[in-house]
């Protein structure tokens, strides 16, 4: 009966053209469950057609396809622009295009029905969890792209135009599910032309930054705020820091869910050093309830001089920045007797892109993410965002102004000692926890001692809990 049902589905679509939607509805209709019609669509149009040397991932040229963005402080104009590279390689496509926020709320039940789109940057506060969508066999495998020429280096694969290194974050038991885009620096901006008239130097040690917002407080000004509805901010300064003063492998140790991992001494001394701005009234007043474009528009209104985030910052508030304001980003000050040099700082490849597996046109998708990659696409990125992509010389020549600058600077003086975590991305409760409760922590209600003991409780529960998938990072 199922057999017969199913036969009836296909006769029906391919007599009426319906769209995957439309295929969804009429199954429903005949009683086919969900996921025996995404397997039936598995095995239709949408997969790979032939291959030639203009068409490396055998994409349907006719095929739809349906582009959903995280339009966030990146804005979307640079996929509007990869929208049109694809349609004049392709002009019989359509693009269903949706550029949007709070992408787990609107997506969610549609990866669930197995009705997904079929390209995505899942980022953003309110993104789906990639761990659970790999977890679930949600998200293509991108070998076929990697392999795949790249589209304007040539004599080069796609992932050899991209920056060594940079897709590892993407790996999940060696399958490339992800591919990470804006390279990003994170780390403590300020104000230069503000700094400059005060006679102001930035710190270097935590014992100089300390000393320095007494003396900023002495103005009238707040040294620090931060976005104190989104805590995760500060949580990536206690990376950083954590690695600084214990090396990579104390960051390694918070990753791989090692017994212990949160009372390391690194972590402590790093809490200890973010707590003493609370202690010492060293927030601009009202932080922990401002969001993170209220407190970068109080921070560019001279209200406080310090401030964390990652070089999405300019283009975030980009019609709030005054004139004659110059945002640069350094490294955390050092603590004492830490591992890594000062000139050590947060970078990581950001916005995180798939394609569907269970999408209606899953070699489109990876196409569209071939042309968003390539030089073309990454070079108009920089140019309308101020900010830096993983696609190798892209950004060759480009004079960007101060921000995108000191960016360049500081990746350039880290080398090799750049830092990022993976806990938050593998485990959600984890993150949701170490994010939350660093809120707590830096509004006072939480000791250093508290914090460690409370993200010990869940790390541990997270490591004992066989039903969530574990992941492991090498040194």
């Amino acid at each position: 009966m199922r057999d017969e049902r199913l036969a009836r589905l296909v006769a029906e679509a391919t007599a009426f053209r319906y769209s995957r939607r439309q295929i969804f509805a009429r199954g429903a209709a005949l009683g086919i469950s969900a996921p025996a019609i995404a397997a039936l669509l598995g095995a239709s149009p949408g997969r790979a057609r032939a291959q030639d040397a203009d068409n490396p991932l055998g994409v349907d040229p006719a095929a739809p396809l349906e582009v959903i963005i995280f339009k966030g402080g990146f804005g979307d104009e640079y996929a509007l622009n990869v929208n049109e590279m694809y349609l004049s390689l392709y002009p019989d496509a359509e693009i269903e295009y949706q550029g949007t926020q709070r992408l787990g709320p609107q997506f969610q039940p549609r990866f669930v029905a197995g009705d997904p789109p079929d390209v995505m940057d899942n980022s953003g506060a309110e993104n789906l969890p990639i761990a659970t969508l790999v977890a679930e066999n949600q998200l293509a495998d991108l070998a076929d792209l990697m392999a795949a020429p790249a589209y304007d280096t040539e004599g080069a694969t796609f992932a050899e135009s991209l920056l060594s290194g940079s897709q590892e974050t993407g790996l999940y038991d060696g399958v490339q599910r992800v591919l990470k885009y804006a390279l990003t620096v994170y780390g403590v901006w300020y104000n230069q032309t503000w700094f400059d008239e005060q006679g102001y130097t930035y710190p270097e040690t935590w014992e100089d930054m300390m000393a320095l917002c007494a003396e900023i407080k002495e103005t009238g000004v707040a040294p620090w705020t931060h976005q104190g509805q989104y805590p995760q901010y500060m949580r990536y300064l206690m990376n950083e820091m954590t690695a600084k003063h214990g090396g990579i492998e104390a960051i390694v140790a918070l990753d791989n869910l090692e017994p212990d991992a949160w009372k390391q001494d690194a972590v402590r001394v790093s809490l200890e050093a973010l707590r003493s701005l609370y202690d010492n009234d060293y927030f601009l007043e009202g932080t922990e309830a401002l969001s993170h474009t209220d407190s970068q528009a109080q921070w560019l209104q001279g209200r406080a001089a310090f401030i964390p985030c990652g070089t999405w910052l300019e283009n975030e508030m980009r019609d709030l920045i005054p004139e004659g304001f110059s945002m640069v980003v350094r490294p955390t000050p050092s603590l004492a007797d830490d591992v890594l040099p000062f000139s050590a700082i947060g970078a990581w490849a950001g916005e995180e892109f798939h394609v569907s597996e269970q999408g209606a046109n899953v070699q489109g998708g990876k196409e569209w993410l071939r042309l968003l990659f390539s030089k073309e696409g990454a070079r108009f990125f920089s140019e309308s965002t101020s900010a830096l992509t993983v696609v190798l010389d892209a950004a060759e020549g480009l004079d960007l102004g101060a921000p995108f600058a000191s960016a360049q600077e500081a990746l350039s003086n880290a080398g090799e000692n750049t830092i990022a975590a993976r806990y938050f991305e593998w485990y959600p409760t984890l993150n949701t926890e170490s994010r939350d409760q660093m809120g707590a922590l830096l509004s006072g209600q939480l000791s250093v001692e508290d914090y460690m003991n409370n993200i010990q409780a869940v790390a541990d529960a997270v490591a004992a809990d066989d039903s969530i998938q574990k992941y492991t990072r090498e040194i």
